[in-house]
């Protein structure tokens, strides 16, 4: 296959829709005792919703929506933080327009920008560079957040303001990775979970072998998939496959983008600048040790929380969530997004409480996008 449209083939589609229901008969899964399977990557979520798969699948499928959505996993405290950042004087802050709407406490960051702050979206921390170019008398801080999909963008930029001599230029380090909250899900004894859907984006980035420990310490398969309706469904496949075998394997559907040991000049790029945080605060799942990556003390100079003194070089805080918000729960697969009371009274796109409603990736927003009726309905 080489162009978009042939994963988008209806009749392809059907022939592997018709396999998934074969293989779900042959395994027992049915409506009220169904495979559990987890696409990880809020990305996954959204192409499910989108095309309908959560209804085109067999009764015995469930989808289970992981944190795989980055701006939906960033504690409160930790938009609060930017907030701040972003109303001291002298101060361009730049962010993917992602964060904008997410709420802090007392205000997000598109409420602090319509409170006179300098806030700028950008599409690149290079255009944060650049920033800090045409700026030389202000400070410009990059809203460093992400996966292991985004890390080597903001790698590279604080390497390249190294090597320019850039004195107004800092990130604000908000880079996480994939493997450590699976692994804390997979600890929780309350999550029934028997297979995974894994990362195209991040797997592009770290390679296949990260997720070894999946299948070795606990048994579970998981697929690493694309984007398109049918490589989510082959991928389905994959894992119902493995299950029917009693096999427990790391595969890659996704061979045509993802190498097998990622791609080395990120990871070189990632090494250079990043060390793991002893810990970090996730959304719904609490500190998680060695799952945040801090700004090695090489380039210290470029890390915001030691020029502001702030987030975790100020010591952690912790923040609850909004009375009433079951953003924690969503995230971390205990419930859909439509059995949060919450959901589309409450929490809408344009009032939201969570991130999940206002992330391009959060498991809410896909579900009030493409839910429709269905969605409503859940509410009622």
């Amino acid at each position: 296959m080489k162009y978009a449209t042939e994963f988008r083939d209806p009749k392809a589609a059907k022939a592997v829709l018709a396999r998934i229901a074969e293989l779900a008969d042959e395994i027992g899964a049915t409506r009220t005792k169904p495979v559990h399977i987890m696409e990880i990557c809020g990305g996954h979520t959204h192409a499910i919703f989108r095309y309908g798969l959560d209804k085109l699948v067999h009764d015995g499928i469930e989808f289970i929506h992981g944190p795989g959505c980055p701006v939906c996993v960033l504690p409160m405290s930790r938009v609060d933080e930017c907030v701040e950042i972003a109303l001291r004087p002298g101060v361009i802050f730049t962010t993917f327009g992602d964060a904008m709407r997410v709420p802090g406490t007392k205000m997000s960051l598109m409420q602090a920008k319509a409170a006179g702050a300098d806030i700028r979206m950008v599409y690149s921390p290079l255009d944060a560079l650049e920033l800090a170019r045409r700026n030389p008398d202000r400070q410009v801080v990059f809203f460093g957040l992400g996966f292991e999909t985004t890390t080597p963008s903001t790698a590279l930029s604080i390497q390249q303001a190294a090597r320019e001599g850039l004195e107004n230029f800092s990130v604000f380090c908000n880079h996480i990775t994939v493997p450590e909250p699976i692994r804390a899900l997979l600890d929780d004894p309350h999550m029934v979970l028997d297979g995974f859907v894994g990362p195209g984006h991040v797997s592009m980035v770290i390679g296949t072998h990260p997720y070894d420990f999946i299948a070795r310490d606990y048994g579970k398969p998981i697929v690493v998939a694309g984007f398109e309706p049918l490589d989510l469904l082959q991928s389905v496949l994959m894992v119902l496959i493995q299950i029917r075998d009693g096999r427990a394997e790391v595969e890659n559907q996704y061979a045509r983008v993802v190498p097998e040991h990622g791609n080395p000049v990120s990871l070189a790029a990632i090494a250079d600048v990043y060390e793991k945080r002893p810990s970090f605060e996730w959304r719904g799942l609490g500190e998680i040790d060695h799952s945040g990556l801090r700004i090695r003390a090489k380039y210290r100079a470029y890390d915001a929380e030691e020029t502001f003194g702030i987030g975790y070089a100020a010591g952690p805080r912790f923040v609850a969530e909004p009375e009433g918000c079951a953003c924690g729960q969503v995230m971390t697969g205990r419930i859909k997004p439509t059995a949060c009371t919450q959901f589309g009274s409450g929490c809408t796109p344009e009032m939201p409480l969570g991130a999940l409603m206002v992330s391009s990736e959060g498991a809410c927003a896909a579900y009030w996008q493409y839910g429709g009726a269905r969605a409503t309905e859940a509410t009622e």
